[in-house]
C-alpha cells in the first residue's frame, strides 16, 4: 500500500459519519421531491448507506484499487433497484459526495476521492440493474445443484444432506460436489439475497447447512494419500465470511495436503505463529470485504518479517 494514500483514507474514515450526514442533508436540499418520497427512517438509512459508501471509498483509495469501489457501486445499484430506489438517487448521492469532499478535505487529499467518484459516475449508467442466475443449465451436475438449492431454500437441510451423500455414494467426486454444486449454489444464494428475494436469515441458514454437509464429506476428503505439504488458512481480523476459504482448504486436502484451518476472525499474530509452528508451505488468506484488505497487507508484512 502507498503511504501517500494513507492520509486521505484516514481522514475519510475519521470524518465518515459527519460527512455522511452532510452529504444526505445537501442531497435532500438540491434534489426536488426526495423528501416527499422518503420518511425520517429512510433518511437515516440514507445516512447509514452514505457512511458505508465512504468507507469503501476510503479503503479503495488506501489499497490503490479503483475497481474495488466501482464494483461496490455496481453491487449497490442492483440492491437499490430491487428495493425500488431510483438510480437517479444513487447518481445524485455520488455527485453530492463529489461536491462535499473537496470542501471538507484538504485539496491534495480530496483529489483521489473525486477521481474515483467521477469514474464511478461514468460507469453507473452502464452497470446492470439485474444479475442472471449462477445455475447454468449446461454446467456439469446442474440438475443436482438445482435440487440441492431447492431443498436449502425450503429449509430442508436433512433432505439436502441425503441428496449429496447419495450422489457421492453413486460415484460423484467430492471435488465436483464442491465446484459444481456448493459453489454455484452459494453464489446463487448471494444473488437471491442481493435481489431481495430471500432474507438474511435464509442466506445464513443455507450457508450453515452447506458447512454441515461439507463436514459430513470429510471421511472422503481425508482418505487421500498425504504429500507432506502443509497449508495454513485463515480469515484476517474481523472477517466472518469463511466458507469460501474452507472450501479452498478442503480442495488442498483432496490433493493430499495437510491443512491447518483457522477459520474466521483470527488475530494477526496467531496466524503468523501458526505459519511458523506448522512449517507451512502456503498461507491462504481470505478477505471478502474491502475494508479488511489493509489487515491482509499487515499480515503479509508480519509473516515476511
Amino acid at each position: 500500500m502507498s503511504t501517500a494514500n494513507d492520509r486521505p483514507s484516514l481522514l475519510l474514515e475519521t470524518r465518515r459519519d459527519w460527512l455522511a450526514a452532510a452529504i444526505v442533508e445537501q442531497q435532500w436540499q438540491v434534489q426536488p421531491g426526495i423528501a416527499a418520497r422518503y420518511d425520517e427512517s429512510a433518511r437515516l438509512k440514507s445516512v447509514r448507506d452514505a457512511a458505508y459508501t465512504l468507507s469503501y471509498l476510503a479503503h479503495a483509495i488506501q489499497v490503490g484499487e479503483q475497481s474495488l469501489f466501482i464494483e461496490y457501486i455496481g453491487w449497490l445499484k442492483v440492491i437499490l433497484t430491487r428495493h425500488n430506489v431510483p438510480i437517479e438517487d444513487l447518481d445524485q448521492n455520488l455527485r453530492v459526495m463529489r461536491d462535499v469532499l473537496p470542501r471538507t478535505l484538504p485539496p491534495k487529499e480530496a483529489t483521489a476521492a473525486v477521481a474515483l467518484l467521477t469514474a464511478s459516475l461514468d460507469h453507473l449508467p452502464h452497470m446492470p440493474s439485474f444479475l442472471p442466475t449462477y445455475l447454468d443449465g449446461s454446467a456439469p451436475y446442474w440438475n443436482l445443484a438445482s435440487h440441492y438449492l431447492n431443498h436449502l431454500l425450503k429449509g430442508e437441510r436433512h433432505q439436502a444432506s441425503r441428496l449429496i451423500l447419495a450422489a457421492v455414494a453413486e460415484g460423484v467426486q467430492v471435488r465436483d460436489i464442491y465446484l459444481h454444486v456448493f459453489q454455484p449454489c452459494l453464489h446463487e444464494i448471494g444473488r437471491l439475497w442481493q435481489l431481495n428475494e430471500i432474507s438474511v436469515a435464509q442466506e445464513h441458514f443455507c450457508t450453515a447447512a452447506t458447512q454441515l454437509i461439507m463436514a459430513q464429506l470429510y471421511p472422503h476428503i481425508f482418505a487421500t494419500p498425504r504429500l507432506n505439504r502443509r497449508l495454513v488458512a485463515a480469515c484476517v481480523g474481523q472477517e466472518l465470511h469463511e466458507v469460501g476459504l474452507r472450501m479452498v482448504a478442503d480442495l488442498f486436502e483432496m490433493d493430499g495436503w495437510d491443512t491447518y484451518y483457522l477459520g474466521a476472525h483470527t488475530p494477526l499474530q496467531s496466524i503468523a505463529a501458526a505459519v511458523s509452528e506448522q512449517s507451512a508451505h502456503v498461507l491462504a488468506i481470505s478477505a471478502t470485504m474491502t475494508y479488511h484488505l489493509p489487515e491482509v497487507a499487515d499480515l503479509i508484512a508480519v509473516v515476511r518479517r
